[in-house]
């Protein structure tokens, strides 16, 4: 007799950091716990917005859009994408520009982000919000894989660089106004909390801990068989050169993405706080909770 299955809305990213950590998932190379995962692989911005319009059960996400879902959603311990050294990059269509004159000696200038709920467009906030609140910038945003062709072609001044082209920027022609993640670190003194997996509050708690315990596993099978994940990388990515997948799970990847723990959990509320101050998220946005397994399953 079939066993019958639970049927899981699962989105993640096609960034290498993701499917390097879903490869035990995606090819059920860890036990699926009765879990049937219905797998979408999309942009971070259209994960955000589909976490908005609630088109999934479990997704990876911006912690931007996270603490703004944080009243229908929790944050699962596995699963993200945090750590030191591992922030967007504001980068430049011309050399010698700077954090003291890029933006705030010009009248006008156009700025690229990879999406309205993205970290990367939260801390170009954060770090730049006088320069956009005088004017002296206009956000737009673009998928991430366009903000890089578009520097070159001078259709944008600035752009905030996400996942693969961290790696690539100065071999296609670009210059460095400043890593926000240095400065969030700075800063803060925090890892940057990037993304991670979120769950609808919605979801039996016993499905929750089921889910909870695949990815830990994935992310954990993924350590253990780095090579056996580069063609799962190579399918989705937008670099192909191994080198630089394998650099991307190098930074992205880590302790914390097996298991947020006391400094993670501690990163998401100097994040959350951040955006209060700055009035990106409003004051009486409930914080964003991690969650925690309310029962015994042995998982």
């Amino acid at each position: 007799m079939m066993q019958n299955l639970t049927k899981i809305r699962l989105a993640i990213s096609t960034c290498p950091n993701d499917t390097f950590a879903f490869h035990g998932i995606l090819n059920r190379k860890v036990d699926l716990l009765g879990l049937d995962f219905q797998i979408e692989l999309l942009d971070i911005q259209q994960l955000n917005e589909g976490l908005f319009q609630d088109r999934f059960d479990v997704a990876k996400a911006s912690f931007h859009a996270a603490a703004i879902l944080s009243d229908r959603t929790f944050v699962l311990p596995s699963g993200s994408a945090l750590g030191f050294g591992v922030g967007p990059l504001l980068l430049s269509a011309k050399e010698g520009d700077s954090p003291g004159n890029a933006l705030a000696n010009l009248e006008f200038t156009r700025t690229l982000c990879p999406g309205e709920f993205t970290t990367a467009a939260m801390l170009f906030q954060l770090f730049y919000g006088e320069a956009i609140e005088a004017g002296k910038t206009r956000v737009e945003h673009q998928v991430f894989s366009d903000i890089m062709p578009s520097l070159k072609e001078r259709a944008a001044d600035f752009g905030v660089c996400i996942h693969e082209g961290r790696f690539t920027w100065a071999d296609e022609g670009l210059f460095l106004v400043e890593d926000l993640g240095t400065r969030w670190e700075i800063e803060t003194g925090v890892p940057l909390p990037l993304g991670g997996i979120l769950a609808r509050r919605g979801l039996a708690e016993e499905t929750l801990a089921r889910i909870q315990s695949v990815i830990r596993s994935s992310v954990v099978y993924g350590l253990e068989h780095r090579d056996e994940t580069l063609p799962t990388m190579r399918e989705f990515a937008q670099e192909f050169d191994d080198e630089v997948l394998m650099a991307h799970v190098e930074l992205y990847v880590n302790d914390w993405t097996v298991d947020l723990g006391s400094e993670g959990r501690k990163a998401l509320s100097v994040l959350s706080k951040k955006a209060i101050e700055q009035r990106i998220i409003p004051a009486s946005q409930s914080a964003i909770e991690v969650y925690q397994a309310r029962i015994n399953r042995n998982l």
